[in-house]
């Protein structure tokens, strides 16, 4: 960064950092203990869809790699193509897995980035659902942590229940300064992009 970049303001993006992934288990902690939310043990990595002989043989590895895991109890991970174009590599671990599923994700990341893919991904995000006391309903509030590959940050979304598309911004804020010792939380709110109907959430 310039000094002229210091002066005006302006930051510098950050960059991929998969090691960040690595982070979500200790922050499940701290959200769970503020906010009342725990993993639902899903989570997906999501990218530009990709046609082609080379795009097949690394999504059957991958696959095959995270299917092979013999502590794995749940579905096997399944390729999804949302209603935008985009498509979901998912994973489905117990919600006391959560140290797991980070570790299929980053296993997901990577094997793309080794195979010269890493312009294509986007994100990849963790569920959680809120908990309440016994006895008492769930409103079914649900939230996702968001990585942004290419920046190298998180965001919380917090769709809500209900038909349409509409969000808990309220919820969201409340995540951000709830994780902002845990995660490197990503600053630009317009990049906090909603992720309609992603599978994982």
């Amino acid at each position: 960064m310039g000094l002229l970049d210091i002066l005006l303001g302006r930051t510098k993006p950050g960059v991929p950092d998969l090691d960040r992934l690595f982070a979500l288990p200790s922050a499940a902690v701290t959200l769970e203990a503020a906010a009342g939310f725990t993993p639902t043990g899903q989570g997906a990595v999501c990218f530009a869809t990709v046609e082609g002989s080379a795009f097949e043989q690394t999504h059957r590895e991958v696959q095959a790699l995270l299917d092979a895991d013999t502590e794995r109890t749940g579905p096997p991970v399944r390729l999804v193509r949302d209603d935008y174009g985009y498509s979901w590599l998912v994973s489905q671990r117990a919600p006391d897995q959560l140290p797991q599923l980070v570790n299929d994700l980053h296993a997901v990341n990577s094997a793309m980035e080794v195979n010269g893919f890493g312009p294509q991904l986007l994100c990849s995000l963790a569920g959680f659902e809120e908990q309440r006391a016994a006895g008492q309903a769930a409103d079914g509030r649900r939230l996702a942590l968001v990585y942004l590959y290419k920046r190298g940050s998180y965001y919380p979304f917090a769709p809500l229940p209900g038909p349409g598309q509409r969000r808990d911004s309220a919820l969201e804020l409340q995540v951000r300064a709830v994780l902002a010792g845990d995660l490197r939380i990503e600053q630009d709110l317009s990049r906090w992009f909603p992720v309609w109907g992603a599978p994982g959430l």
